[in-house]
């Protein structure tokens, strides 16, 4: 059974960290692009990170650059999402997705875990 499960997340104030983790079981880590996304009450998902499967290009948004670190570990087979300096809106539910390099849909997802960034 292919999972990917999500850890990490929380309460935390305005300036605080959190690293969110997302394991993968059932397949080969090293066969997927990672990404992550978030969605705040009464708003679409959002991309927010990415690493390709090799670990060697990472992307953004632009409201998390400079904050983030998304990264991954083979060995362990996860994938983490470093947030620093956090700010009361990035408060929303924070998902992993695996995707094989090329494709244009996502072949699994994490169960999602809830960020909220108390002002």
């Amino acid at each position: 059974q292919v999972q990917l499960v999500q850890s990490g997340g929380g309460l935390v104030q305005a300036g605080g960290s959190l690293r969110l983790s997302c394991a993968l079981s059932g397949r080969t880590f090293s066969m997927y692009d990672m990404h992550w996304f978030r969605q705040a009450p009464g708003k679409d998902r959002e991309f927010v990170g990415s690493i390709t499967w090799s670990g060697g290009r990472t992307d953004y948004a632009d409201s998390v650059k400079g904050r983030f670190r998304v990264s991954r570990d083979h060995a362990q087979n996860t994938a983490y999402l470093q947030m620093n300096n956090l700010e009361p809106e990035d408060t929303a539910i924070y998902y992993c997705a695996a995707r094989a390099p090329g494709m244009d849909s996502y072949n699994y997802w994490g169960q999602g875990t809830q960020v909220t960034v108390s002002s």
